[in-house]
């Protein structure tokens, strides 16, 4: 057997979930602790944009969110995210991508490949490591902030120079939903995947397939330590992990599953 496996993998991009778990302890949101910290202006302009929407009439501000009349604890929340409880951004995402990673259960090589590829793509924050401390909020990427405008438009200007220096010199691999994508078009080596369910023959895009399936993907990669210098090595590493792996086009990867 050969010695360790040289990792070119770097930046995993994956989008957020709409469910949160809030931390009903930890210390209050510290921008200049996190990752990314050439972000931290825009980050702070969103949140007192969103905190400013929140603290006034909650109807008002539901509306803005896109929040039904039975989610207004979701805009008190809001209000007060600067002295909000933090935790850990994989504590904080669920959902069954998050549920599929199941990062807390990951350790020693795995869990720091995973927490040095990952990057969750967030309306709130631009773009957050697994291991950086963030309160429980709810801002989606479509809504329209009153000051700063459309979200995703808003990070758009902003991203590109955080996200290629994140990057390095390795391949982009992005998981990111169509909302998230829109903050970021790389301009490098990029591998894209669509999960698609098959049954009898016929192939369809189906999100709880396709959510379980790439947090599994993204776990499997940490835990095999996948060297994956391009889409092409991608598609071999997927293929060794066992996953029926498809090329689409250039960088365009298909995975196809036929059960969870």
């Amino acid at each position: 057997m050969g010695g360790p496996v040289r990792v070119s993998l770097v930046l995993i991009l994956l989008p957020p979930s709409e469910g949160k778990h809030a931390s009903v302890r930890g210390r209050a949101l510290d921008l200049d602790r996190m990752s990314l910290p050439r972000l931290n202006d825009h980050r702070r302009l969103l949140l007192e944009e969103l905190t400013t929407l929140c603290s006034g009439d909650v109807g008002k501000a539901a509306a803005v969110l896109g929040l039904g009349s039975t989610q207004h604890e979701e805009v008190v929340r809001n209000a007060g995210l600067f002295e909000a409880p933090t935790a850990p951004a994989a504590k904080v995402y669920t959902g069954v991508l998050y549920a599929a990673l199941d990062h807390h259960t990951l350790t020693g090589p795995a869990l720091r490949r995973v927490n040095r590829w990952v990057g969750v793509q967030s309306a709130l924050f631009g773009m957050v490591r697994l291991t950086d401390r963030v309160p429980a909020y709810r801002l989606s990427a479509d809504v329209t902030l009153p000051g700063a405008g459309r979200v995703s438009a808003s990070w758009r200007a902003q991203m590109g120079p955080a996200l290629e220096e994140a990057a390095g010199s390795g391949l982009v691999v992005d998981l990111r939903s169509s909302a998230y994508a829109a903050f970021w078009k790389p301009d490098r080596r990029t591998a894209t995947l669509r999960v698609l369910h098959e049954v009898d023959g016929r192939r369809t895009v189906v999100s709880h397939f396709n959510k379980a399936t790439k947090g599994r993907i993204v776990r499997g990669l940490a835990q095999e330590g996948a060297d994956a210098r391009t889409p092409r090595r991608l598609l071999d590493n997927l293929r060794d992990l066992g996953w029926h792996a498809e090329p689409r086009d250039a960088g365009a990867i298909d995975v196809v599953v036929s059960e969870l």
